[in-house]
Parts: C-alpha cells; sequence; structure tokens
C-alpha cells in the first residue's frame, strides 16, 4: 500500500473531520484540496471517498449525543422518550426536501457544480450571507430557545434551507444554521439541530455514492477498502473535537467570522482560477 496516499487520506479525513460541523463547506473543502493533494485512486473512488468518509463525521454525533438522541433509554421517563421521538419525527421531516432533490439533480450537480468556480463563488456568497443574517439579527431575542419548543413548521423550513448545500461550497450546516436563525432560533439551537439533521441525509448519501460506484462496475479492493475506514476513522476523531469547540465557541459569539474567513478564501481561490487555471 502507497504510505504517501495513507498520508493523504489521512489528511482528508482530518479536513473532513473539521469542514463538516463549522459552516465553511467539507464537500468544497474537500474538491479543493485534491487541486493540489492528488489521491491515487480513480475518478468514480474520489467521487465516492469524498462522501462516504462523511459517515465518520456523522458517527461523532451519534457518540456524542447518544443519550439525547436514544428514544429507548431507561433512564428517560415516558414523557422524555415521547420527546426524542418527537425530535425524530422532525428530523425525519426535514430531511424530505434535500433527500428527494439529492436523488433527483446528483449527476447534474456533480457535471457543472464540484468544480473550482462554482466552490469559490457558493464560499463568497455564503460569507456574505452570514455576516448580513448576524448584524440583521444583532439585538434581537430568539423565539426558539431549546429543540423541545422547534415547531413542525420550523423544522421543515430548515429542511429547505439544506436543500442549497447540494451546491458544492455552500455547507450543509452554513445553509441550515442560516435559515433557522433566520426564522427564529437560537444559534445553540441551529447548530444542534443541524448536527442532528446530518444523520439520515449523511447516511443516505454515503448509501446512494456507494450504489452508483459498485453501479457501474467498480468494487471494492482491500487498498480501497483500508483508505475508506482509514478516513473515516480520522474524520470521526477530529469531528469530535470540531463540534465540541463549535458548540463552545457559539455559547458566546456569533458566526460572522466564519462568513469572513468564506470571503478570504473564495476570493483566494478566484485569484488562484483566474492566474493558474
Amino acid at each position: 500500500m502507497d504510505f504517501i496516499n495513507i498520508l493523504k487520506v489521512i489528511f482528508l479525513g482530518v479536513v473532513e473531520g473539521i469542514t463538516e460541523w463549522l459552516p465553511i463547506s467539507s464537500t468544497g473543502h474537500l474538491i479543493l484540496v485534491d487541486e493540489f493533494i492528488k489521491l491515487n485512486a480513480s475518478a468514480d473512488f474520489k467521487e465516492m471517498f469524498n462522501v462516504v468518509i462523511q459517515l465518520g463525521a456523522i458517527m461523532a454525533v451519534v457518540v456524542l449525543y447518544f443519550s439525547k438522541l436514544n428514544p429507548f433509554s431507561s433512564t428517560k421517563t415516558a414523557g422524555q422518550k415521547k420527546a426524542t421521538w418527537v425530535l425524530w419525527f422532525k428530523v425525519a421531516l426535514a430531511s424530505i426536501p434535500a433527500g428527494v432533490l439529492g436523488l433527483l439533480f446528483d449527476d447534474f450537480l456533480e457535471e457543472h457544480f464540484h468544480s473550482f468556480l462554482p466552490v469559490a463563488i457558493m464560499l463568497i456568497l455564503y460569507g456574505v450571507l452570514f455576516i448580513i443574517v448576524e448584524n440583521r439579527n444583532k439585538g434581537k431575542e430568539p423565539t426558539t430557545f431549546t429543540l423541545g419548543t422547534l415547531s413542525y413548521q420550523t423544522a421543515f423550513i430548515i429542511g429547505l434551507f439544506q436543500v442549497l448545500s447540494l451546491i458544492p461550497g455552500t455547507s450543509r450546516s452554513g445553509a441550515t444554521i442560516i435559515g433557522a436563525i433566520l426564522i427564529g432560533c437560537s444559534r445553540y439551537v441551529a447548530a444542534e439541530f443541524t448536527f442532528f439533521l446530518g444523520i439520515p441525509v449523511m447516511f443516505g448519501a454515503s448509501g446512494y455514492k456507494i450504489y452508483k460506484f459498485l453501479k457501474i462496475g467498480n468494487s471494492f479492493d482491500m487498498t480501497q477498502t483500508v483508505l475508506l475506514l482509514l478516513g473515516s476513522i480520522v474524520a470521526f476523531v477530529v469531528s469530535i473535537i470540531a463540534i465540541k469547540f463549535l458548540m463552545n465557541y457559539i455559547k458566546k459569539n456569533d458566526f460572522k467570522v466564519f462568513g469572513w474567513y468564506r470571503i478570504a478564501l473564495g476570493v483566494i481561490i478566484i485569484a488562484y482560477w483566474l492566474i493558474v487555471k
């Protein structure tokens, strides 16, 4: 097995673990990283790899929030179990828009948006939106402070915002957090619901990518299997750190720093694209 390829996979896992939860676009960053750190694998494998290692990231959410997400916990009262089921129903409802449209337009989006310029534009656009939304909401009190008071209607609207993240560079967490804040959720509720919303979406997207990979005649050899597992494990470990950092950060800070980061990165990418490409 190529040692250099292993190092590249570890680096990609680190990038995924950080960028999946911070609102700066994991898919966009993985596409950009591939420009400079070429994984020694087929285009089909790399396309599938960039999505499937998100399973490692999402397992970090499952582990960190297992008690809150487990409706069968023996330590919960009947009321708490019911509230957990209600949370899952809200997550399921919010997952429908992105799930349906993702299946319908996956090939189109891969063909037209998985490249430098669209990623850079989306990074800048949503960076500006983060700053605008935070400035607009400055001094305003949120109307939703807990997941328990999050209505089905609000959950579905957040799910509609998640559709925007189908375009690389947008950021799934970024789109849903912006949407949630706009309709009155606190930053903490917006972030937590975004984490939970990622569970069915990422499992579904990963399963679909594996299905497409195998459907066109590919198969997993031992090397590819090890690379997938390694990338997922690294993404899992780094995600735990990133999630804890973000949830502590937003207790006292807003999201504008991520907006400025997105704008700066987008400008650098466009400059590179114009000069080098």
